[in-house]
């Protein structure tokens, strides 16, 4: 299923770990808000130029080929970090204690396994793109107006690495509560049932009501 999840937090060394990659999975997920309202004020000029002006906005489209990446990736971390991908929970979800943990810790190292290949093909990726020795480091560009293509090529390996750092994070926190067998872990994503879910939401938004009278 998708949604959110509660994380634990506490003084130990891999909480801090966790909420200090946390604060930047925020900032990301900022830019990458940004960069959504950066999209719907192009479109408004590029519509509002056609139909007044007879001119939409230059390079409309490559524009949009620049900043789709950074909506696609810059938030796979904080949502790996809230247990908001989608994942099945028939079986994991009627686990407890230990055989939890361990699935939980067989599921996220092959998640991190599947990521370093990622960040190494993306990688590669991006170099082919980038050269210093030709104008605006590029070897390719975009159709229309010749935008540069290695900034948003370049977004993939360095989404992927910070969601491998958050992998790492959780194996962490995973085996430590295997190892422990620790009921409440922390700086991983706990699983809940639809009710907690739905009740935390309603407290966070009852909290948002009361914060803006």
């Amino acid at each position: 299923m998708a949604g959110t999840a509660s994380v634990l937090t506490d003084n130990s060394f891999l909480s801090r770990l966790d909420q200090r990659l946390f604060s930047i999975e925020k900032i990301l997920v900022l830019i990458g808000g940004l960069a959504i309202f950066s999209l719907m004020v192009m479109a408004v000029f590029s519509v509002g130029g056609r139909n007044f002006f007879n001119r939409p906005l230059s390079g409309y489209v490559d524009w949009i080929e620049q900043i789709m990446p950074l909506i696609a990736f810059v938030g796979i971390a904080y949502t790996q970090r809230v247990g908001g991908h989608i994942r099945m929970d028939i079986l994991i979800g009627q686990l407890k204690g230990r055989p939890l943990w361990l699935a939980e810790f067989v599921g996220t190292l092959a998640m991190l396994i599947l990521m370093i290949l990622l960040v190494w093909g993306s990688w590669a990726h991006f170099q082919r793109s980038f050269d210093f020795s030709v104008p605006m480091w590029s070897r390719d560009s975009s159709i229309d107006i010749g935008l540069p293509l290695w900034p948003a090529k370049l977004l993939a390996p360095v989404a992927f690495f910070i969601l491998s750092l958050r992998l790492v994070i959780q194996l962490w926190g995973f085996g430590r509560a295997f190892a422990t067998n620790a009921a409440h872990p922390v700086a991983v994503p706990l699983i809940e049932d639809a009710a907690t879910q739905a009740q935390r939401e309603a407290e966070h938004v009852s909290g948002l009501e009361e914060d803006s009278k």
